[in-house]
């Protein structure tokens, strides 16, 4: 069983940057995918970015280019530098951990990220 523990959300001003970090324990050998969507109250849930144990790479349309995602296998932690925030990234950011074995993904408890002035 795999446990993600999220981090590094707050608040910031339009065109400030955060990391978000999110750690797997417990049964991270199986992990294949890992990564973010965000959720605001009325909006569907978004894909922000996503990383393969290999290094392959998505990102969500409307955070390419601002956005970057990074794992560090040995750590079983990924993180997301957000840059160039804008007030319409605001939401609650949820990791996942996805593995080939498993119907569904594990999630992690969610982490604020507020884009304001």
């Amino acid at each position: 069983q795999v446990q993600l523990v999220e981090s590094g959300g707050g608040l910031v001003q339009p065109g400030g940057s955060l990391r978000l970090s999110c750690a797997a324990s417990g049964s991270t050998s199986d992990i294949n995918a890992m990564g973010w969507y965000r959720q605001t109250p009325g909006r569907e849930r978004e894909l922000v970015a996503a990383i393969l144990t290999n290094g392959l790479t998505n990102y969500g349309t409307s955070v390419k280019g601002r956005f970057a995602i990074s794992r560090d296998n040995a750590k079983s932690t990924v993180y997301l530098q957000m840059n160039s925030l804008r007030p319409e990234d605001t939401a609650v950011y949820y990791c996942y951990a996805d593995s080939p074995y498993k119907r569904d993904p594990v999630w992690g408890q969610g982490t604020q990220v507020t884009v304001s002035s």
